[in-house]
């Protein structure tokens, strides 16, 4: 099934003028790393659903042609390579089956990162939350710095220009890498930078141990002198960290977190009027970050660990750290003024004194410590809440915790659960379920099925000087922008 053979394809995707053809392209690593290739000179096209999505804006500036559908035809003999999302099948896509029948190499996406990753001195960012923040947060403190390095993000980054990778040189490699039916094991790190393990993705990993013991295979794709930057703070993290370290496998092991020792121990952290600061041991003066919550300052901590790492690499060599004056400062200008990536704390609007935030996090844990850090940054606020959940398995699997977890809302809404492509609901646990099991908890908590159904409801709600916050990965932050669009309307 498909075209596997990586160092094959690190030659093609090196190669000037390279055609490759990307199926589902709209997606925001198929994307990424379709402007990268373009970037480097590979002649890119491809295909993807008519939806419109914000990836649409970028290839249309980047001048990637691509087809609003599928078909056989879109298949050019002269093709190199073809690179698929792996929401696609070889049995139901035509243009797969088509390159398939051609012989035309093809790839899925996680595989073709890896290859890609194969040219660079790469660090892969890992863990089951933070991800996306932390390597957009490393990409921004990288360009204060000077470090000749490409980044991909899993979102859409403001810093960035709203896309999802930067490009500062072609030395280093810094990517968000996913944990999802191992595909990051594909990648070829020579650092990885691990936020957090706990149980996630019920549905491939159904305990705890078969997702640490994934972790574990890929902090094992280190090679001698590779360096392991890993979250004290987190059990998971520590304990893969312990394990690699007993195996002697010769890799350097950087803690960073509240529970750290050595230079990146967060010595003190405190909210201030909007604003988060923080000092760290290793880092002279203080460091602003302007995202809320602990989470946050943890994020920023990494994102300066691997910073250092490369910077030493960069410029340090064995007599120096790398650092002087001008490159701190600027590496913390740039912390303070980095305002989040898509759908992370994202405020996506102000109107009739009401805030309007939209966040990703769709597991308990990133739940939680999201809305202690909003509750914190935001104190004088009511924090309206609407969450949707997302997948049958992981709201069963985690009904105790979910039902627990949004201690901060003032005020919670609930919907259905938003369904996964990679699951069939076999019956069981519903969103009424997970109302009826925090409702046990909680007297503010309300159900309304269908997010945008709420739109009325919440009308006679909301009242300035709230704040109104969408959080899951469904799609229940278009609720938040009809509401906001109808406030604005009110403001004029």
């Amino acid at each position: 099934m498909g075209y596997h053979d990586p160092m094959d394809v690190q030659k093609i995707l090196s190669r000037k003028e390279a055609l490759v053809y990307f199926i589902g392209i709209k997606g925001t690593g198929m994307c990424a790393l379709a402007e990268l290739l373009h970037n480097a000179g590979t002649r890119v096209s491809g295909s993807d659903r008519a939806e419109v999505f914000y990836t649409d804006g970028i290839l249309t500036s980047l001048g990637i042609p691509y087809h609003e559908s599928f078909a056989k035809e879109h298949i050019r003999a002269n093709t190199d390579l073809v690179i698929y999302s792996a929401a696609y099948s070889f049995e139901t896509n035509p243009e797969m089956a088509e390159a398939k029948a051609q012989g035309i190499p093809i790839i899925k996406y996680t595989d073709a990162l890896g290859a890609y990753s194969a040219s660079f001195d790469a660090c892969g960012i890992a863990g089951v939350h933070g991800k996306t923040t932390t390597t957009a947060m490393a990409g921004t403190l990288l360009r204060s710095a000077g470090v000749p390095a490409q980044i991909l993000a899993g979102s859409a980054v403001g810093a960035f220009g709203g896309h999802s990778t930067l490009n500062l040189g072609t030395k280093y490699f810094v990517a968000e890498t996913c944990e999802y039916r191992r595909h990051f094991l594909s990648f070829h790190p020579r650092r990885i930078l691990l936020t957090s393990v706990e149980g996630d993705h019920q549905d491939y990993y159904p305990t705890y141990e078969s997702i640490r013991d994934a972790f574990l295979e890929y902090g094992r794709l280190l090679p001698l002198g590779g360096e392991l930057i890993y979250c004290a703070d987190d059990p998971g993290a520590v304990e893969v960290a312990e394990t690699l370290d007993r195996e002697g496998r010769g890799i350097r092991c950087i803690p960073y977190g509240f529970s750290a020792t050595g230079a990146f121990r967060i010595r003190s952290y405190h909210v201030t009027h909007e604003q988060g600061e923080m000092s760290l041991a290793g880092f002279p003066g203080p460091l602003q970050v302007c995202i809320p919550g602990r989470h946050s300052a943890l994020n920023a901590t990494a994102a300066l660990a691997l910073t250092g790492s490369l910077v030493k690499k960069e410029f340090g060599g064995d007599t120096s750290d790398g650092w002087h004056e001008e490159r701190r400062e600027g590496v913390r200008k740039a912390l303070a003024e980095f305002r989040g990536s898509k759908r992370r704390s994202e405020i996506v609007g102000k109107a009739s004194g009401i805030l309007f935030m939209d966040d990703y996090g769709h597991h308990p844990t990133a739940v939680r410590t999201t809305l202690e850090g909003i509750k914190a940054f935001y104190p004088t606020r009511r924090l309206v809440l609407s969450f949707m959940s997302h997948t049958y398995t992981r709201t069963a699997s985690l009904l105790d915790e979910f039902a627990a977890c949004f201690e901060k809302a003032d005020v919670l809404i609930l919907h259905k659960i938003y369904a996964s492509a990679r699951e069939t609901y076999t019956g069981g646990v519903t969103g009424e379920t997970l109302f009826e099991k925090t409702r046990a908890l909680r007297d503010t908590v309300y159900y309304i099925d269908e997010p945008e159904a709420a739109v009325e409801w919440l009308k006679a709600l909301l009242r300035p000087g709230d704040l109104f916050l969408t959080m899951g990965a469904g799609d229940n932050w278009k609720l938040g922008r009809a509401l906001l669009t109808h406030y604005e309307g009110v403001s004029r």
